[in-house]
């Protein structure tokens, strides 16, 4: 399976785009915020790249970022949501960022406001992805890189290991009072092999709704 490809921007047009590697041009479709994010024809281009492999075709799908790709992920996890589909509620929202947003919120007014999404899918999306989006938008920063784990040491005046002032800012960031965000961080325990990733978890787990 082709996972990434780095070359040339040959061609693009509304929904897809050339690379050309080494002499060989990869049709890849994209959303349209891959496309904003694309550089001139000629210039080198790195796409993150999903496989679909059908009987009669490949098809290749390519995100600019990393989060994207996650979001991708996620979508076609929904049933009756392939990847064309989701690259068309990818096309249809203003940021992945954006969309994974209103996953997590429930937004589902938002959600069917998108080309392509009905009630009863965007209630799907909500129901089987709430959690996930709220876990992948607290360990990306708004750029779309990932957020480091900070070291094992204690936090700043608060005697603990630093990761849990890393959970509870990105608790705060999903939109919990600090009260509500610092009583759960406060009962976590971090264990030997824990992650941002894990911690936050647990902590949504806990987090009043």
């Amino acid at each position: 399976m082709i996972g990434r490809l780095s070359g040339t921007l040959a061609e693009q047009d509304d929904t897809t785009v050339i690379v050309d590697c080494g002499g060989v041009g990869y049709l890849v479709t994209v959303s349209v915020y891959t496309l904003m994010s694309l550089p001139p024809a000629g210039e080198p281009v790195t796409l993150r790249v999903f496989t679909q492999a059908q009987e009669n075709k490949i098809a290749l799908f390519g995100f600019a970022s990393a989060l994207e790709r996650d979001l991708f992920d996620l979508l076609i996890t929904v049933k009756k949501v392939g990847p064309s589909s989701a690259m068309g509620i990818l096309s249809a929202g203003p940021t992945p960022a954006e969309i994974a947003a209103m996953i997590a919120r429930e937004d589902t007014a938002q959600l069917t406001r998108l080309r392509g999404v009905g009630k009863k899918t965007a209630e799907m999306l909500v129901v089987e992805l709430r959690e996930k989006c709220e876990l992948l938008l607290a360990t990306w920063e708004a750029s779309g890189q990932p957020r480091p784990v900070a070291a094992a040491g204690a936090g700043p005046g608060r005697g603990r290991p630093a990761v849990l002032d890393e959970v509870a800012q990105a608790l705060a960031q999903l939109g919990w009072r600090s009260a509500e965000a610092e009583r759960v961080v406060g009962e976590l325990e971090v264990g030997e092999g824990a992650t941002l990733e894990s911690l936050l978890r647990q902590a949504l787990r806990s987090m009043p709704r």
